[in-house]
This record gives C-alpha cells, structure tokens and sequence, in this order.
C-alpha cells in the first residue's frame, strides 16, 4: 500500500484494508473505479472516473481487481489533485 503525503500534511492512497488509516485523522472516501462483469461473464475494470481507460476484458474478478490496482497507483495516485472541500 502506498501512501502519498502532500505539503499540507493530507495523506492519500488507493483504499485497501491493509491499515487502519482512520489513525491518520478525519477520512475522505471516493470512488476512483469500479471493476463489473460484462455480458459473457468476463470481468472489466472500469477507471473512466479517474480519468483512465477500461482493462479487460479478464477470466477472473482477482485479475480485473490486480489490474485496476496497477493502473491507479502508477496512473492516478501520484498525479491526482483530491477536491478541496
């Protein structure tokens, strides 16, 4: 799990169970990307909210899972600006 640590102290990372990170402070969850069937059975994973494209089709949901992963830490990550609330 990799956690990125802005100027201002904000920590941010792809959401696994690995840490318990509301010992950091106050949590902020969105959704990045979603992975789905499609019509036969083969699993997608769908990035187009992190502005990134659609992996798949896959034989397995671990697969689509392990690949959306991939994409987001070296895609989305260390590039992304989180919204300002």
């Amino acid at each position: 799990m990799q956690l990125v640590i802005d100027p201002q102290g904000r920590v941010r990372s792809v959401y696994t169970e690995v840490l318990d990170l509301s010992s950091l402070g106050p949590l902020v969850i969105q959704r990045a990307s979603w992975v789905e069937p499609d019509a036969s059975g083969h699993w997608q994973a769908d990035l187009s909210l992190a502005g990134g494209p659609t992996l798949g089709p896959f034989a397995l949901r671990s697969d689509a899972v392990r690949a959306e992963e991939q994409w987001l830490a070296e895609h989305w990550l260390l590039t992304h600006t989180p919204h300002r609330r």
